[in-house]
């Protein structure tokens, strides 16, 4: 597979790993994103189809190259979504966020549990699986505490 197509994959991996919870929007851009990502893979194919249907019924036949060429624009817009997604899950965190990550892992470690990813140089993708797993097995004092 493709460089491009793999971190497409990893992108949309990614989108359904990262917990989709409002108190992470202002800290995060990846909620407005997977939420925009998923949005646009709904809605590009209707207006990719409506904007071809009125550019072909207002310029006609001679115009089917740049429709096509435009519907293909349209129709790329969740990829884009996708790959950005990949790009960001593979990015290493930095130091601030990093340093945040192992007090995140050390808080968990404090109360018993045992978190799934141990990673000295953790990535965003890694920051998502603990998030994950931090919000589904400890209260709700965690999310004020932390965030």
């Amino acid at each position: 597979m493709s460089f491009w197509l793999m971190t497409c994959k990893n992108g949309y991996l990614y989108s359904k790993e990262w917990p989709q919870i409002a108190e992470l929007n202002a800290v995060f851009v990846e909620n407005k994103v997977i939420k925009l990502t998923l949005f646009a893979q709904k809605a590009c194919p209707v207006v990719a189809v409506c904007g071809a249907w009125v550019q072909y019924s207002q310029l006609g036949a001679a115009h089917l190259p740049m429709i096509f060429t435009l519907m293909l624009a349209i129709l790329s817009m969740p990829l884009q979504g996708f790959y950005w997604l990949g790009k960001r899950a593979e990015t290493q965190l930095p130091p601030s966020l990093s340093s945040w990550y192992h007090q995140v892992l050390q808080k968990m470690q404090e109360s018993g549990l045992e978190p799934k990813t141990l990673q000295r140089q953790p990535r965003y993708l890694d920051l998502a699986r603990l998030l994950k797993q931090a919000f589904a097995q400890l209260d709700s004092t965690f999310i004020r505490q932390w965030l």
